[in-house]
């Protein structure tokens, strides 16, 4: 199917990006003092960051433009979902910066998607 109009290469990027934000994810989760609510949390977290690139992988190997848009719009979705847990998982208080760096990191993948799903209509 149709990659990221004009560049072949930034689709190889993001699939990476998407891969090393769901490893930095499993490590994130890791950390997370061994709450019960952490503990369901993180589970909900890592399935949804893993989402996200797996179904931009995909949307590249798609046969149609409609099955594109509908597999980069749940990339979007996964992307926001796991904005949604991190914000739920309670980090010991050395770990809040890699918090927020990874939300911010969830807050420009449904950007990004959401951008990639416009221009592909």
């Amino acid at each position: 199917m149709t990659q990221i109009p004009n560049n072949k290469q930034a689709g190889y990027d993001l699939e990476e990006r998407t891969f090393r934000f769901a490893r930095k994810i499993n490590e994130y989760v890791k950390k997370l003092p061994r709450t019960v609510a952490n503990l369901e949390t993180g589970k909900q977290l890592v399935r949804s960051a893993g989402s996200v690139g797996a179904n931009y992988i995909e949307a590249n190997e798609s046969l149609s433009k409609k099955d594109f848009r509908m597999r980069i719009k749940i990339s979007k979705k996964e992307a926001k979902e796991s904005r949604y847990w991190l914000r739920l998982t309670e980090p010991l208080e050395e770990n809040l910066s890699e918090q927020e760096d990874l939300i911010d990191e969830a807050i420009q993948f449904a950007k990004i998607f959401g951008a990639i799903a416009e221009k592909s209509k």
